[in-house]
């Protein structure tokens, strides 16, 4: 996914929970959007996953191929 295209469908999402992002491989996390990184120089933008068993999932922007939110 194009990063600003991935950084503007995150955003709003920020600290909620339920939220489900399928990768470009296929691997599906599902939990709470913890934090962006989008600023440092030389490194690629990731969002960082909680899940429900406590587990910090890093996803780097690139290989983000949907973005669900089941709360509605």
């Amino acid at each position: 996914m194009v990063i600003t295209k991935a950084l503007a469908a995150l955003q709003p999402l920020y600290g909620k929970d339920n939220i489900e992002i399928i990768t470009t491989d296929g691997q599906r996390v599902r939990g709470t959007v913890h934090s962006m990184k989008t600023t440092q120089v030389l490194t690629t933008p990731s969002v960082k996953m909680q899940c429900s068993d406590g587990e910090i999932v890093k996803i780097p922007f690139p290989s983000i191929a949907e973005i669900k939110d089941h709360n509605h």
